[in-house]
């Protein structure tokens, strides 16, 4: 069903076959309501226990650092371009405005007494929740304006199409982690890709498992209201500092590949300051770290969530770069490579573990669906596609540069050829649009801490986010293995997020409600999940010691 903004129109669906009834008001009068609605909706929500606790910021900073003001797409969703959206700015920073999410019932009626009572088959709604529903209360719809948070330039109530939503997830999936695949096809071996395809069958699973943990309870909107579900507030504290150590840990790494593509660039640049001589290493690392702290101290962040869309389109240039290389300047597919690695094996279980980490942003997408019911369609579509990407650009790469391999297949691609040059801009442009969003939930949450006094200052979150930079960068120094650095993070914090949380968390919410098959099959992943952690930490671990100490 698709509702104009300029119908002004209210609708209430039904799920069980129950009346949906249609009013239209004047347009002054629907503004009155909706304003009167949103008032009563923010004071009632504030009130819920999901929505009290540390952090609170976690939906509205998820939603601008995931979020892709994207065009409608056709190949993406329903036949017709009208069907996936109503304009290119259309984005996925909604949620679900629906009465169960009230700590209390909507006492005010929300039509006149005198409404036309007759039954409308085709509004019905056809969407049934895949664990058993929460309540039978009627969900609400209605055309909503578009709100902004003018303190973070995050746009409100809109909907995201199924297409937007598809790009949204792609944009999270598919990030840095695709540069380093056909390193991880060499520590691992071919046979080592049936590590990632494994890992992409089991993190769509989990995924869905988040997707049913939110259909427990209409409050539950985010992941780390979800952990809250599940283990109280421990569990959401928990769940939070794991999320957010993940994004910085992300900013690490953007400074790792800054340093590292623009130095292969221009290898001879060196600066002494001090007494102190930068090789070209860390002076481009330090030039990225001063380029980007102005985009940190933004307030309105809008901006950059539009240029970061263009993080999907850099992903899939730098892969056809990459054929091109191989196929048309012929430098050639000949390496034979290895068929099975032992001994590297684990660094390559956590550089195919940090390709599936979105699920921090999956709950943000799924609530903010116009259709909640094609979510399932949506991950696969966002598995499927990151997968064929991931798998291609392994094999790709590891037969053009066989055990010469680095971390980064930018850096092998011959540096006189046009499409490398386009390979290695493309991937050098985009974390500096994307650096401020990552790290924008860790500064968010940090000035939640803040005195009630110092709320309304400037000074305290320039300070925050500045200190955030620096420290990015100095770890970036001090640990500038880009392979290792992403290996740890997916054996150590990818892997409690994507294949050990959502099930426990799915036992803990659904506990006598979930049957056998399904509580084997979640206690297999949590294991799976456990001794890759394991075996890929230490793997990585060690060889970053083994490389710091030589």
């Amino acid at each position: 069903m698709k509702n104009s903004v300029s119908d002004q129109s209210f609708y209430i669906e039904s799920e069980d076959d129950e009346e949906v009834e249609k009013l239209e008001y004047n347009r002054n009068e629907e503004d009155e309501g909706n304003e009167e609605f949103y008032a009563s909706f923010s004071s009632q929500r504030k009130n819920s226990s999901y929505a009290t606790q540390w952090p609170q910021s976690y939906r509205q900073s998820i939603d601008l650092y995931s979020s892709v003001p994207s065009p409608t797409i056709g190949f993406l969703g329903t036949p017709t371009l009208s069907r996936l959206g109503s304009s290119f700015l259309s984005s996925s920073l909604t949620r679900r405005f629906t009465p169960e999410s009230l700590n209390a019932p909507v006492k005010k009626p929300l039509l006149p007494p005198s409404v036309d009572d007759e039954i409308q088959p085709h509004k019905r709604s056809t969407y049934s929740l895949a664990t058993p529903a929460p309540s039978r209360k009627p969900s609400v719809r209605f055309d909503e304006k578009v709100q902004v948070d003018h303190g973070h330039g995050i746009p409100l109530g809109r909907q995201s199409s199924y297409g937007q939503a598809v790009v949204n997830g792609i944009n999270v999936l598919c990030g840095v982690g695709i540069l380093s695949t056909p390193y991880a096809a060499k520590e691992g071996g071919w046979l080592g890709l049936i590590i990632l395809l494994t890992f992409a069958v089991l993190s769509f699973y989990t995924g869905l498992l988040l997707r049913q943990c939110l259909d427990s309870s209409p409050e539950l909107e985010t992941y780390p209201d979800i952990g809250q579900a599940a283990f109280g507030s421990t569990g959401r504290i928990a769940l939070s500092i794991i999320l957010y150590v993940e994004l910085y840990a992300s900013c690490v790494d953007y400074i790792i590949l800054e340093g590292d593509n623009l130095s292969s660039l221009f290898p001879n640049a060196h600066i002494s300051l001090g007494g102190f001589d930068l090789n070209s290493r860390r002076l481009f690392s330090l030039m990225t770290t001063l380029a980007v702290l102005p985009t940190v101290w933004l307030r309105d962040l809008s901006v950059l969530s539009y240029i970061s869309a263009g993080g999907v389109v850099a992903s899939f240039l730098v892969v056809f770069c990459l054929f091109w290389v191989g196929l048309v300047d012929q430098v050639g597919f000949q390496n034979k490579g290895t068929v099975l690695n032992l001994s590297t094996l684990p660094v390559a279980v956590g550089l195919y573990g940090f390709c599936y980490s979105g699920h921090a942003v999956f709950p943000n997408i799924y609530t903010s669906m116009a259709e909640p019911r094609k979510f399932s369609s949506v991950l696969l579509s966002c598995f499927g596609i990151c997968s064929l990407l991931y798998a291609g650009t392994a094999v790709m790469g590891y037969k053009m540069f066989g055990e010469a391999t680095e971390s980064q297949f930018t850096l092998n691609m011959p540096k006189d050829l046009v499409a490398s040059k386009i390979a290695v801009w493309a991937t050098i442009v985009n974390p500096f649009t994307k650096y401020a969003l990552t790290l924008s939930p860790v500064a968010m949450s940090l000035e939640e801490l803040l005195p009630p006094r110092h709320l309304k200052s400037h000074v305290y979150p320039m300070l925050i986010r500045t200190a955030l930079v620096v420290s990015t960068l100095l770890v970036g120094l001090s640990v500038p293995f880009f392979g290792l650095v992403l290996s740890l993070i997916g054996s150590l914090l990818t892997m409690l997020v994507t294949l050990i949380l959502p099930p426990a968390c799915y036992l803990s919410i659904l506990r006598g409600k979930v049957g056998c098959i399904q509580a084997t099959i979640c206690i297999i992943i949590i294991a799976v999940g456990a001794v890759s952690s394991a075996f890929g930490t230490y793997s990585a671990l060690t060889k970053i010691i083994q490389n710091l100490s030589s």
